[in-house]
């Protein structure tokens, strides 16, 4: 099973910058997509940006031509780059992966998250 831990969450000012990171550990097959999602209070949990296996990268509205995705194959580090940073972007973010794993012969894909950090930005 697959453990996800974020780290370089804050708090910055806006039109600053952050970096987040999300090592994954654990026992997989291999891990397919990878991706971050945020949640502000009082909001649902809402898709940032995700990267396949293979590169390909999706990214949300309000975030495209700020953020960039990008992950480390060889040691399973997935990466946030957030520029011109906004108050609106003030959430706790959280790091997903699609773990695979065989049981008996039989594969399975299992959705794992990470326990979110927080950035905040100040205006």
């Amino acid at each position: 099973q697959v453990q996800l831990a974020e780290s370089g969450g804050g708090l910055v000012q806006a039109g600053g910058s952050l970096r987040l990171s999300c090592a994954a550990s654990g026992t997989t097959l291999r891990i397919e997509s990878m991706g971050w999602y945020r949640q502000a209070p009082g909001k649902d949990r809402e898709l940032v940006a995700t990267i396949s296996g293979t590169g390909n990268t999706r990214y949300a509205g309000s975030v495209k031509g700020r953020f960039t995705i990008s992950r480390d194959n060889a040691t399973n580090t997935l990466y946030l780059q957030m520029n011109s940073l906004k108050p609106e972007d003030s959430a706790v973010y959280y790091c997903s992966a699609d773990d695979v794993w065989r049981s008996g012969g039989v594969y399975h894909t299992t959705l794992r998250w990470g326990q979110g950090t927080q950035v905040t930005v100040s205006s």
